[in-house]
């Protein structure tokens, strides 16, 4: 693999992800949606930035020479529900886009996650998973207090973990579920998420209440829109412009926090992951809804997760990797 000054790259088992990738200071399009609060508490200017598809694309985890299904990163998947079994699927179906070398489910949604995905491993709880390298919990996953245990199983791990839908809903109602955790944390909230987890609307000034947020809670925060924003602290706050509206739709989140996990399982860096995922996540939206129409059509989130691998491609060939 070559990175994009043409010099070969490590192994993505290898590679130290400590950094976000090349980014750009956020232009006067985005700029007119996202109120700009650069400057504040002292981070260095431009404090809202975005990575450039080119640095996606060349940074994109893909197998080496010397790596296998394990190496390159197992992603863990506690999702789905008899009420919400397509969550299951959805989320899994993404992290097996996305990236990984292996995915394992938790969840009692095993069964229509491998008519749908038989590469996918199941089993019935999280202790018996087996071994990963991230997990992703919540979509569709429930709030009542199984969800809460095994919510709090996870988040006791020293592994990576994003956390959706239903999990930041028990996070809500329980906010100690994460108190004193120093492994990578990333949350995902819509606006309405955002607002019981802090008990305030993200507006009018969504810069600044992602950061404190990202701040007070030390965790990568995703709040979603179409100007969707990343904040982690001591970075600065991460943008991608969606440029439409095609991705809101059911399940569309559900297919976002699978790609995250994977990138996660993967050894990235969680502002890098989440921007990343964000912007491949857009993308494949886009790619969805212009598949038989030059003007764009409705798509949901099943053709918007059968898009992922394609977008991914896209941003791959952009960096001529």
């Amino acid at each position: 693999m070559l990175g994009a000054e043409g010099q070969a790259e490590p192994s993505p088992a290898t590679r130290q992800p400590g950094s976000p990738g090349t980014t750009r200071p956020l232009q006067s399009r985005a700029a007119a949606q996202v109120p700009d609060s650069s400057g504040a508490q002292g981070l260095p200017q431009p404090s809202l930035v975005a990575l450039e598809p080119v640095s996606i694309g060349a940074d994109w985890p893909v197998p080496g020479a010397a790596d296998d299904k394990y190496t390159q990163g197992v992603t863990g998947v506690c999702a789905g529900s008899a009420t919400y079994p397509g969550a299951a699927v959805l989320c899994t179906g993404a992290a097996v886009a996305a990236t990984s070398g292996m995915v394992r489910y938790s969840g009692t949604g095993a069964a229509d996650v491998l008519a749908h995905f038989p590469e996918v491993i199941a089993a019935p709880t999280v202790s018996a998973t087996g071994r990963v390298q991230a997990w992703v919990f919540g979509p569709g996953a429930g709030t009542d207090d199984a969800a809460r245990d095994r919510l709090a199983e996870i988040l006791a791990t020293d592994l990576p973990v994003v956390v959706d839908a239903d999990g930041l809903t028990l996070l809500a109602a329980d906010p100690t579920l994460i108190s004193g955790r120093t492994a990578p944390t990333v949350l995902t909230p819509h606006a309405g998420e955002f607002a019981r987890l802090t008990g305030q609307d993200p507006s009018p000034d969504r810069v600044a209440a992602v950061r404190k947020l990202a701040d007070s809670w030390q965790v990568t925060v995703l709040l979603k829109g179409r100007a969707t924003l990343i904040a982690t602290p001591d970075h600065p706050v991460l943008v991608n412009e969606a440029g439409g509206s095609w991705a809101a739709t059911a399940g569309s989140g559900d297919v976002l926090s699978g790609i995250i996990g994977a990138l996660l399982a993967a050894g990235r860096d969680p502002s890098w992951a989440a921007a990343a995922a964000a912007r491949v996540h857009a993308l494949a939206a886009n790619l969805a809804a212009h598949d038989t129409t030059a003007a764009g059509s409705p798509t949901s989130a099943s053709p918007l997760l059968a898009h992922v691998r394609q977008a991914i491609g896209v941003l791959r060939d952009l960096a001529e990797v």
